[in-house]
């Protein structure tokens, strides 16, 4: 392939193409890694660094872990190094800020250039670095936007032998369809962790023709209560803030409760979203609603309101 330098690579292939030392330490490129750099006109992404790494390794490594779920795009929180993968432990080559891992080949593809772990391998190695909620996240994305179903991810947990299989199998349990954003997500789970019903997910409600008239991120259909998400763009499109107030005055001739959740009732206070979650389900008599909350959502939701 022709060297270009718009594309990270090693110091030695500069050197082999006219780029001096001196070049190389100056402001026209940028170090990603020791001894890989990019030119400085390129904005950082991080699909480049993940191409920084590989530049390191050898031809049949492959991005694996959370450096494959950036380059798939999968909705994953900032972990600072990148991970590879070889088939065999005399393969592996350490570097600052890049783990090597040995894995089995069989599942590696090659997305946007870069050879990577398949979905569900990827799926797997995950449950060695996020924590349950994330790891549902990723297992509804996957679901949602890569064709594959929760009976895949369960299967594929438990029939594998990778060190971190079951804590990917705990959170495949919980993945499910027809997730829209991974905050629907992280609300379903807070809900769930506290010891309420689950809602179902994006229940389509029809009129008498048959036509789909609404539909609810997360409700609970036989007491006519929905619980949804409700990010600023509801706020900030006037068109979308139109059909939420007409949306809301039919659920209001249905006898439909609406409870909306912001950001903040989920990350800064959601022991409040619980309660009122709680308190409404009690009131409409919804079956399996216990008398008191569980406190198995803390360890997930570490940032709620009253921490200390």
């Amino acid at each position: 392939m022709a060297f270009d330098p718009q594309q990270p690579f090693v110091r030695a292939d500069g050197l082999e193409h006219g780029l001096t030392q001196k070049i190389m330490r100056g402001p026209g490129y940028r170090q990603l890694f020791r001894n890989v750099l990019v030119s400085a006109a390129t904005p950082p992404t991080a699909l480049q660094r993940v191409r920084g790494a590989m530049a390191l390794q050898r031809a049949d490594a492959w991005a694996s872990h959370v450096s494959a779920a950036r380059v798939k795009g999968v909705p994953i929180p900032t972990i600072a190094d990148e991970h590879v993968s070889v088939a065999h432990q005399k393969l592996r080559r350490h570097h600052a800020g890049i783990r090597a891992h040995v894995g089995d080949p069989s599942g590696v593809v090659v997305e946007r250039g870069i050879r990577v772990s398949g979905d569900v391998p990827m799926f797997i190695e995950l449950g060695g670095q996020l924590g349950l909620v994330d790891l549902v996240v990723v297992g509804d994305w996957l679901v949602r936007w890569r064709g594959l179903t929760p009976e895949q991810l369960v299967d594929a947990c438990r029939s594998s032998r990778h060190r971190d299989s079951r804590k990917a199998l705990a959170a495949a349990r919980l993945v499910r369809r027809s997730v829209d954003s991974p905050m629907e997500t992280r609300l379903r789970l807070l809900l769930v962790l506290a010891g309420l019903p689950e809602p179902e997910v994006n229940l389509l409600i029809r009129d008498e023709l048959g036509e789909v008239v609404r539909r609810y991120d997360l409700c609970y259909p036989l007491v006519r209560v929905a619980v949804e998400y409700d990010g600023r763009l509801h706020v900030e499109v006037v068109a979308r803030w139109e059909d939420d107030l007409e949306r809301r005055a039919d659920m209001d001739d249905d006898d439909w409760r609406l409870l909306v959740v912001t950001g903040s009732g989920i990350y800064k206070d959601p022991l409040r979203t619980l309660r009122r979650v709680h308190r409404v389900l009690l009131a409409r008599g919804m079956p399996g609603v216990p008398a008191l909350l569980s406190d198995d959502w803390r360890p997930h939701f570490p940032g709620h309101a009253d921490a200390a």
